[in-house]
């Protein structure tokens, strides 16, 4: 059985709702993501995935890889 972790990241540089879903959909395209959801108001992206098959590395990595910024946050 697979473990769920979520990840909250905080983002940066995005600044229009259609930004929202381009960021969804490169979370979305990563193994072991079940879940990822933007939200736009707060700039905060919760993800549920298997850690071992991304990493919040791989989570942050997909951000940038579609122009935008994020970090790893605690809350």
């Amino acid at each position: 059985m697979t473990a769920t972790t979520h990840t909250l990241l905080r983002a940066e540089g995005f600044s229009c709702p259609s930004c929202v879903r381009k960021i969804e959909k490169a979370l979305d395209a990563l193994p072991g993501v079940s879940s990822a959801k933007v939200h736009f108001e707060t700039q905060r992206i919760e993800v549920d995935h298997d850690l071992q098959r991304s990493t919040v590395q791989d989570l942050i990595d997909a951000v940038a890889g579609v122009g935008y910024t994020a970090r790893a946050s605690a809350f």
